[in-house]
């Protein structure tokens, strides 16, 4: 019996700078997801323009179909220039990992972490459960939610902190087209040199 998906009507978003990327976003919450994954040392545009390049060399993104994938293979498509990530095979599995946990926790329906969840304490629970995502991760992404797709459940931004902050620029819940863009990547810069130089 196939999954039965929520069905969530995203806006275009355009986080990786790319139309066929940023398409790709917008109509697949998994793609969302697996590009949050994919964000840590990497440009941000880079990695969330990794689901698209899955989705064209491997045919789907749905998350049955890449949890049930060979490994050697699907590590093998990821790390293929232009890889998904720097470290292309370590994330394939990463993403297969991902794939796993929403097939068997929200029956390959990704949309239903959030739509789902209620309050954002049981949102910021949920996305901190999936592989690869700490509670920072989980709070941008909750911010990406909140900013560029409406979801703002109870507590939205207490929960969440400044990355909830309007025009704050601290995160990719950021980023709406090139300039916010690096605005991002300045605050990020300046941020690194701060932790640097207190050390």
């Amino acid at each position: 019996m196939p999954a039965r998906h929520t069905l969530v009507l995203m806006p275009q978003l355009r986080i990786a700078q790319d139309e066929h990327a940023d398409e790709v976003l917008s109509n697949d919450p998994f793609a969302l997801l697996v590009g949050m994954l994919l964000d840590q040392q990497f440009p941000m545009e880079r990695a969330f323009a990794g689901p698209a390049k899955i989705l064209d060399r491997f045919g789907t993104l749905d998350p049955a179909a890449i949890a049930a994938a060979d490994a050697v293979a699907f590590a093998d498509l990821c790390a293929t220039p232009p890889a998904i990530h720097r470290y292309g095979r370590s994330m394939a599995g990463r993403v297969q990992d991902l794939a796993r946990v929403v097939l068997a926790e929200y029956d390959g329906d990704a949309a239903a972490i959030w739509s789902t969840s209620g309050d954002t304490a049981t949102l910021l629970r949920r996305l901190s459960a999936l592989p690869g995502f700490g509670i920072q991760k989980s709070r941008i992404f909750a911010a990406l939610l909140g900013k560029q797709l409406g979801v703002q459940p109870a507590g939205w931004r207490e929960a969440i902190g400044p990355y909830a902050e309007p025009g704050s620029f601290r995160s990719v819940a950021d980023v709406v087209d090139e300039q916010s863009l690096l605005k991002v990547r300045a605050f990020k810069k300046a941020a690194k040199a701060a932790a640097t130089s207190a050390t």
